[in-house]
């Protein structure tokens, strides 16, 4: 699979995210598996922003582009997700997320490592607080882009083996970035839970929880051919901006027309 088909893919999986926190009651198994499949997306979209990044022709350009559609994309997110009333502040929404992680790597390319860039990197990774995805996109994308560096010094780009990284050796780099990134999501959704149910049902939580991450690291690490679509690239380009904001838009006038 290309990245243009994994990235539709990740559209589709937030889209059914979004609807079921929106319109379904929690607790229902049908919500259980449309939010949990929808995890499939904000870590898809942290890899392919560190692999965009490495490739762009103009860094500044990208980030304006991001900041850009934050913009655009906050009030059809707090119309889409406010639970009382038509529209209120709920949290800068996910492409605003996406711009600091953009940030991350750009202090990382732009900063000598040490104690300087680490602080400047963990402010940003807490400035992510009142956003969706909060700390853990940051957290992801500071992962991959340290999982990048090591496979680009020992002859691979953007996690694709290129030069003298042997498959096995690739797959385990990048799965050793989705099985913490499991763990951390697994660990704070048990926590989560615990306070209002059984610990074997706040762990069964926890599992399902890690789903779509797992079903990310199997896609990239296994389907992913390191390529763009052949056809259509500008279109798909504007297209995975486009639809956030359109997205949100039409499901935050339903919510306020179906309550």
């Amino acid at each position: 699979m290309n990245r243009d088909q994994i990235k539709y893919i990740a559209m589709f999986t937030m889209l059914l995210n979004h609807i079921a926190n929106i319109f379904l009651e929690p607790g229902t198994i049908l919500f259980e598996v449309m939010v949990d499949i929808g995890y499939f997306t904000a870590i898809t979209m942290c890899y392919f922003l560190v692999e965009g990044y490495g490739y762009t022709h103009s860094k500044e350009s990208y980030g304006k582009r991001l900041l850009l559609f934050a913009i655009i994309s906050e009030i059809p997110f707090c119309l889409a997700f406010t639970e009382e009333g038509i529209i209120s502040f709920v949290s800068m929404n996910m492409i605003f997320t996406l711009f600091l992680c953009f940030l991350i790597l750009y202090v990382r390319e732009k900063l000598p490592a040490g104690t300087r860039q680490t602080l400047v990197i963990w402010g940003l990774v807490l400035a992510s607080a009142y956003s969706d995805w909060a700390i853990l996109a940051p957290i992801f994308t500071w992962w991959f882009a340290v999982c990048r560096d090591r496979s680009v010094q020992t002859g691979s780009v953007a996690g694709k083996n290129v030069g003298s990284l042997p498959e096995k050796e690739r797959r385990e780099k990048l799965w050793g970035v989705f099985g913490k990134a499991m763990l951390l999501f697994g660990i704070l959704s048990f926590i989560e839970n615990i306070e209002n149910m059984p610990p074997a049902m706040s762990l069964l939580r926890a599992l399902g929880a890690v789903l779509g991450i797992f079903l990310s690291g199997l896609c990239i690490i296994y389907l992913y051919n390191g390529r763009r679509a052949v056809k259509g690239r500008n279109f798909s380009k504007w297209f995975f901006y486009i639809f956030y904001p359109a997205h949100l838009l039409v499901l935050g006038i339903l919510r306020v027309i179906c309550r």
